[in-house]
């Protein structure tokens, strides 16, 4: 009985199924619409709010337990976002965070426990060459998540686009505001293209175990 009222309270979410079949066809899937204009402001705001206060650090290669800053790889500075200390914004973005990880988990049976994220600012000159987003030491991480937090207007001019490698084949993603990329951290590789304009984002990743 207990399952059956389990599967009446499930209601059917088109945007995550649509994330989901794109996983499942193409290993990756690009959203644009995931949050509002509004909470994409919200969220820019509060980005640059922590930016200006000095508290970014530059990025390192390797994981928190064996860390090396090489600007020759790559040149973004980062901030961890601590969920149990986040602002409203920050909260609105874990909640929308929280509703997919829970629904990626009871329709797909991922077993994703873990999270984490940061802002990213790259400056103008700045790139990230071509990697995958696992680590010898630690293969937690499942889903690779960005959510782009630039300014409207942004051109291919401006530089600063995420590219997928998918087997022979190079997908370029251009980092426009509000819009989401997800893609299996395990398997992809990838970079960030030269940014002639500072480019702003929330970095992540979706963590089994």
């Amino acid at each position: 009985m207990s399952l059956l009222f389990e599967s009446l309270d499930f209601v059917e979410n088109p945007l995550f199924e649509r994330i989901i079949s794109d996983l499942t066809q193409q290993q990756y899937s690009i959203v644009d619409g995931f949050f509002t204009d509004g909470e994409v402001h919200l969220l820019r705001e509060a980005l640059l709010k922590t930016y200006e206060n000095d508290a970014f650090k530059k990025a390192a290669i390797g994981n928190r337990l064996n860390e090396t800053i090489e600007q020759s790889i790559r040149g973004d500075l980062i901030f961890w976002i601590d969920e149990t200390k986040a602002n409203a914004s920050e909260s609105l973005f874990f909640n929308k965070i929280n509703n997919l990880i829970s629904y990626l988990n009871k329709t797909c049976f991922l077993g994703i426990l873990q999270k984490e994220f940061h802002y990213a600012v790259y400056p103008k000159g700045t790139f990230y060459k071509k990697h995958i987003d696992t680590f010898q030491n630690d293969d937690r991480r499942k889903l690779s998540f960005v959510c782009y937090l630039n300014e409207d207007g942004w051109q291919k001019e401006n530089g600063g686009e995420l590219v997928l490698y998918l087997n022979e084949v190079e997908k370029a993603i251009f980092p426009l505001p509000g819009r989401v990329v997800i893609f299996e951290s395990q398997i992809i590789e990838h970079e960030v293209k030269l940014v002639n304009t500072e480019r702003l984002s929330i970095t992540g990743w979706l963590k089994t175990r």
